[in-house]
């Protein structure tokens, strides 16, 4: 077992009270661990795995397993088998993270310390310690988590000598660059600011690879940015009231900007299918942050799924959908939801006895519970509708799943 000494880290988030997301504790330590000398001990977690596969696998020792003692129990619920402490890998999310250490990794607010003493408090980097430790409060031992930096710390003769890697992402950055860059959906709001092609050079009735096109409405767009085409393609609708919240968008090539104006110039420097006169084009930068924290909605959430990123029936982790709830419900980035799958609609035939097909007719039909079969977190909010990655899927996700609070 390797012992690592820091700093006492400094309190310095209030708990967050979520109404409609309840955790019942599991466990607590038999007792908290004790802090002389404003030490910070735990057990260095120093296998390969990353935090994804620590989650799965179960990670640590299970030393803090043991039943709670009545009226000590924590508020928030410990993983099974959570570390007491663990060192940050490449690859490595802050989602995976707070499932390696909670039940509900959306309650990773309440028990992360700032530490105002360590620049950057908030980032955490590859090579970085998290210590699960306990202090007292009002029901008993609470859990926290702590920060050590990398760089202070040596779990080996060799010295650190490369740059310190980039801070981890709250969730898979490759996943929402792709999506962004290439759009699949498309709200309204985006639609209305993106500029659109107006012609090509020659007018080409088909444009493609190596053709040089012309738009307007990029601002101020300059020589060497690249912009993504895509055509309009089929509504998504708001299953409430019918209405139009988005568009389904087919990505049809990409382009360079080679004269900057207005119209633009560009050249086309892949194309997938027919780009045509009115296709929008869209920066192909990835304008979302992903520095948030996984976090319940501030609101109690009712909608659904409406569309899935490349037109798939079958749903799975970190797939990008679109749901018909937005910022105007009170939706941020960072916004943990349920998904559930709706109950069947079944004939209660039980206390009828041996029926024939009339009586079968007119047996009462009963709605069974709907069943919750993933979990979905919030990347981007528009005013009615809002991106987000399915973060787990215990089951089959459709299109029209309904969304809810955790």
């Amino acid at each position: 077992m390797l012992t690592k000494h820091s700093p006492m880290l400094a309190i310095g988030i209030s708990m967050m009270l979520i109404a409609g997301c309840h955790t019942h504790p599991e466990r607590a330590p038999a007792a908290p661990i004790a802090l002389p000398d404003n030490n910070v001990q735990g057990t260095v977690m120093g296998d390969e795995r990353t935090s994804l596969e620590a989650a799965a696998d179960g990670a640590g020792n299970g030393a803090n397993a043991t039943p709670t003692a009545p009226g000590t129990a924590p508020r928030i619920a410990l993983a099974p088998n959570a570390p007491d402490s663990y060192v940050v890998k490449k690859g490595d999310t802050l989602w995976d993270i707070a499932r390696t250490f909670l039940r509900d990794p959306w309650y990773w607010p309440e028990i992360w310390h700032v530490n105002p003493q360590v620049q950057n408090p908030h980032l955490i980097y590859p090579g970085d310690i998290l210590h699960l430790v306990y202090v007292e409060g009002a029901n008993g031992p609470q859990p926290r988590i702590v920060l050590e930096r990398g760089d202070s710390v040596h779990v080996s003769p060799k010295l650190r000598s490369e740059p310190r890697d980039a801070p981890i992402q709250t969730i898979p950055f490759q996943t929402v660059a792709a999506f962004m860059s290439k759009p699949t959906l498309l709200s309204d709001d985006q639609i209305g600011s993106a500029g659109y092609l107006l012609d090509s050079k020659d007018s080409h009735q088909a444009i493609s690879e190596g053709n040089t096109i012309y738009a307007r409405g990029l601002g101020a767009a300059s020589p060497g940015m690249r912009y993504t085409v895509i055509h309009i393609g089929d509504a998504m609708r708001d299953p409430d009231d019918n209405s139009v919240l988005g568009y389904n968008g087919i990505y049809t090539g990409s382009g360079r900007v080679t004269r900057a104006g207005d119209p633009t110039s560009l050249v086309m420097t892949d194309s997938a299918r027919e780009s045509v006169t009115g296709d929008k084009v869209m920066p192909s930068n990835v304008d979302v942050a992903l520095d948030f924290l996984p976090s319940p909605p501030r609101n109690v959430i009712d909608g659904r799924i409406i569309a899935v990123a490349d037109g798939v029936n079958t749903i799975g982790q970190y797939q990008v959908v679109a749901i018909n709830r937005g910022s105007r419900d009170g939706l941020a980035p960072g916004n943990v939801l349920a998904v559930f799958h709706a109950g069947s609609l079944i004939p209660d035939n039980a206390k009828k006895g041996p029926l024939n097909s009339s009586h079968k007719m007119f047996s009462e039909k009963v709605r069974l519970p709907d069943e919750r079969n993933g979990t979905f977190m919030v990347f981007k909010t528009y005013d009615r509708l809002s991106y987000g990655l399915i973060m787990e899927a215990k089951d089959i996700i459709q299109v029209m799943d309904r969304i809810g609070n955790p």
